[in-house]
């Protein structure tokens, strides 16, 4: 089947998928899967919606890929989305977040030299993920991500996540930018106490350093806002985007308060691919589900019923030792390895991943019905039963 012809980067489950509709997956063997994994908090509409292949016939049939030496139209009408949408004022558009990421600190950056040549450290919390890139790597505050490709790059240094006081210890006149997950994902769906941000907000302030947020997967919707800096109330400078924007198909982002945007001339960054006609068209297609249409209103409903049912589970089974998380990005601390719940619920017909050390992580479409919710939690309860 060509797997060897594969580089060896993911441990894969031995399934192979085929086809996909709304929450579920089928393999190529005809088995039914509940997926609340969602393309790890891609696909917020689920699979194949309509909205989206529509989009994706439509706009295929006149025009794919022009380059970013021209402008095009669902550019436009996607970036005033998003500024229309936020407090920001300017976009960048590129394709992942990891690239995005990689955008908001080359923005820091080049904001701290225009300031003066010395202002150039970022900081960044521990426990964090940031994506995959050497760039990216050097802000993600996990040492099993990083051992194998140092030296990183200079210019960083880690932040006790939620400690105050180690924040104001750390952040200095040189400072040029503090990157913050509103939510940690891949550190176990831990949420910023928003004291902190509140405090990293006005530390930024004091020292005119950018405020960044990560919300490449706690943004659109998952946690029931559009932006997820909108459900702690602290206005970062810039916001990394991907995942859910384009729910499924490749589109990253980066949104920016003038002042940090205006950093950024011609020469300074680009992306080949980023803002395709395509890409921002399903996007617009997405956005016009999640707010024209108000699925985003829904989530934090939806977020209650399913874990007023996992709270029951915590009552029930030992083994759980919290339900964390907001909205529909939420999380199972287990007082043991994730990994043999995880696959249990695999061979059940339910897709779920691990975050961190002792949690598994439930990231379903954000347009999930009632019912679904209600198998996977009879699977989750099938399998802590013989667990």
């Amino acid at each position: 089947m060509g797997k060897n012809n594969i580089m060896n980067t993911y441990a894969r489950f031995d399934v192979i998928f085929e086809k996909g509709f709304g929450s579920k997956v089928w393999d190529i063997e005809g088995k039914e899967y509940i997926d609340f994994v969602s393309g790890v908090a891609v696909n917020c509409l689920g699979h194949s919606h309509k909205a989206i292949t529509k989009a994706l016939s439509e706009q295929s049939e006149n025009l794919i890929h022009i380059s970013n030496l021209y402008w095009n139209t669902n550019q436009f009408k996607l970036a005033k989305k998003l500024v229309d949408l936020s407090d920001h004022d300017q976009v960048f558009f590129c394709n992942s977040g990891t690239e995005a990421v990689e955008t908001g600190l080359k923005l820091a950056r080049k904001y701290g030299k225009m300031k003066n040549n010395n202002k150039n450290t970022i900081l960044y919390m521990k426990n964090s993920f940031h994506g995959r890139t050497l760039g990216a790597l050097a802000v993600t505050g996990q040492e099993k991500y990083q051992k194998d490709f140092l030296p990183l790059m200079e210019g960083f240094d880690s932040v006790n996540f939620n400690d105050i006081e180690d924040l104001e210890k750390k952040i200095n006149e040189n400072t040029c930018a503090v990157i913050i997950e509103p939510i940690q994902g891949e550190g176990g769906i831990i949420k910023a106490e928003k004291a902190f941000l509140q405090k990293a907000r006005e530390l930024c302030n004091k020292f005119d350093a950018l405020l960044i947020f990560d919300e490449v997967q706690c943004g659109i919707g998952r946690v029931g806002t559009l932006f997820a800096y909108q459900s702690f109330g602290v206005i970062p400078d810039v916001i990394c985007m991907a995942k859910g924007l384009g729910g499924g198909f490749p589109i990253g982002a980066v949104i920016a308060k003038k002042k940090a945007a205006i950093a950024f001339v011609p020469g300074d960054h680009g992306c080949t691919f980023g803002g395709s006609p395509l890409a921002c068209a399903v996007s617009l297609a997405v956005l016009e589900e999640l707010v024209d249409k108000g699925i985003i209103n829904k989530v934090n409903e939806k977020s209650k019923y399913f874990v007023d049912k996992l709270e029951e589970l915590k009552c029930k089974y030992d083994v759980i030792e919290s339900i964390q998380g907001i909205g529909l990005m939420l999380g199972i601390k287990v007082k043991k390895e994730p990994k043999n719940i995880v696959n249990k619920c695999f061979e059940k017909g339910l897709l779920l991943v691990g975050a961190g050390k002792d949690v598994v992580r439930i990231l379903p479409p954000l347009n999930v019905l009632e019912e679904e919710i209600d198998k996977a939690v009879t699977i989750l309860e099938e399998v802590l039963d013989n667990n």
